[in-house]
């Protein structure tokens, strides 16, 4: 068959599409496939090791980026060479071609190495509460190259791995919850030692409070400021529900306060 002014093998091109949407289908299969083997594995592995949900998430994520990437350079590969392409010097060109890019892109090199460093020795999990790189907030993904971490107020902010030093983990163990009430002196002299006593009996009925692992305890007089005393509850709770066990407390505190006649600055 002639086409332009060329002459077309059809059945020859017919048999190459052919092939290559064979190819292009196994992919469509194999990427989920793996993907959910991989997940399998890692519940197994977890299951015997007790390893820790967050660092699973970890894993499952980082090993399913490589299977996907990996099988995305493969299929590349095997179309170029069902339409006739070498792939011996194809290979050899990209390795040429990524040695290359290693001596310029050395930022990338960096964050590849930090990554990898980060994972082994677990300095991060997805779902931690951190604080690293000027950026406070949840990991959402932990990558070779860059880190994901939600801020509060719902800002995701990709960190490339080399900005990533002195981390402070807060999701690891028990967190303290801390509440500081200030009352006025000049209107409550004579009722600093009530006021600790209602502290003691808040303090006394949070103890039951399954989210407390320890205390909380009314610590008395913290400091003594131009605007009044300051009273401290300190508590130890289970990691993440510090804020929640701190504005609870802090509920009771005004509403016992108000009752006893006590003033808060």
């Amino acid at each position: 068959m002639e086409v332009l002014g060329m002459e077309v093998d059809v059945a020859k091109m017919m048999s190459v599409l052919f092939k290559m949407g064979l190819l292009v289908v196994v992919y469509a299969i194999a990427l989920p496939v793996g993907k959910k083997i991989i997940e399998k594995s890692l519940r197994k592995f977890a299951a015997n090791k007790k390893a820790s949900p967050g660092r699973m998430k970890t894993l499952d994520k980082l090993l399913a980026n490589v299977y996907s990437y990996t099988a995305l350079f493969i299929l590349v590969l095997m179309l170029f060479s069902t339409i006739g392409v070498e792939i011996g010097p194809l290979i050899m060109g990209a390795g040429v071609v990524g040695l290359a890019v290693a001596f310029g892109a050395q930022g990338l090199v960096s964050d590849v190495v930090t990554g990898f460093f980060i994972l082994i020795e677990q300095q991060l999990e997805i779902d931690d509460y951190v604080t690293t790189a000027g950026y406070d907030g949840i990991v959402e993904e932990i990558g070779l190259r860059t880190t994901k971490i939600r801020s509060f107020d719902g800002t995701l902010n990709y960190v490339p791995n080399r900005y990533i030093e002195g981390v402070a983990n807060h999701s690891r163990g028990n967190m303290q919850a801390l509440v500081d009430i200030g009352i006025s002196y000049n209107e409550n002299k004579e009722k600093i030692g009530p006021a600790i006593a209602m502290l003691e009996q808040i303090c006394v009925s949070f103890q039951k409070d399954e989210r407390f692992k320890e205390g909380p305890h009314a610590i008395g007089v913290q400091s003594i400021e131009s605007t009044g005393i300051v009273l401290r509850i300190v508590g130890q709770t289970e990691n993440g529900l510090q804020w929640e066990c701190e504005r609870d407390m802090r509920k009771q505190v005004i509403e016992a306060f108000k009752e006893g006649d006590i003033s808060i600055p």
